[in-house]
């Protein structure tokens, strides 16, 4: 019987969706699928963390009206048959990514045409105008875009956006006894999260495996 073969393209800034990822996948192979990895590196990559509030507010506004960031060209693999392709990263701003928006505009054509695809996104809180640009732009060149799989920090806010602004200025309080600790113990996803990212990639593992 042949394996099922899954393509991951994926950005991570902080290292959030990466850190998903890596459990994801544990669910997938721990079902037999082979997965393939395509990093997506911009060619003029942020800064971090940021170095002043002046370009920490510059990159926000950017990313707010959906300011691409040119990738370097994606490998050959990219363009080989896949059962299944996931396109992970953060959301910036209540959109994708820049370097995620570049790919769909260069490469969506090519890479996702035909193809099941699914979203995979990290987010502090609003993540549904991602999916939908998202979505709109794989229907557009004939893909099959899937229920995203969505993962939401799990801090409340307003401590949740304070938290982020610290990590991106990298100032994070890191005293573990400290007033702001007890209201944000830590950054990002947490274990729990971790388990339920495994538990996704196997359930989508299950759901190829049906098809045979």
């Amino acid at each position: 019987m042949q394996k099922k073969r899954v393509l991951i393209v994926f950005y991570s800034f902080t290292q959030q969706t990466r850190l998903l990822l890596k459990k994801f996948v544990e669910g997938l192979e721990g079902e037999g699928v082979e997965v393939a990895f395509e990093k997506l590196v911009p060619v003029a990559p942020y800064s971090f963390p940021f170095q002043t509030n002046f370009r920490l507010v510059a990159a926000m506004s950017g990313t707010f009206f959906r300011c691409r960031m040119n990738i370097r060209p994606i490998n050959e693999i990219c363009f080989k048959d896949w059962d299944c392709i996931i396109l992970a990263g953060p959301t910036w701003s209540y959109h994708p990514s820049g370097p995620m928006l570049d790919f769909l505009d260069r490469y969506a054509q090519q890479v996702c045409a035909g193809k099941v695809v699914i979203p995979f996104i990290s987010c502090r809180s609003y993540w549904r105008l991602h999916y939908w640009t998202v979505k709109r732009r794989l229907q557009r060149v004939g893909a099959r875009p899937a229920q995203p799989i969505v993962f939401v920090h799990p801090i409340k806010e307003p401590w949740r956006f304070i938290g982020l602004v610290l990590q991106l200025r990298g100032k994070m309080v890191r005293s573990k006894n400290s007033w702001f600790r007890k209201h944000y113990p830590a950054y990002g996803h947490s274990k729990i999260q971790g388990d339920e990212a495994k538990a996704a990639g196997r359930k989508v593992a299950l759901g190829l495996l049906d098809d045979i």
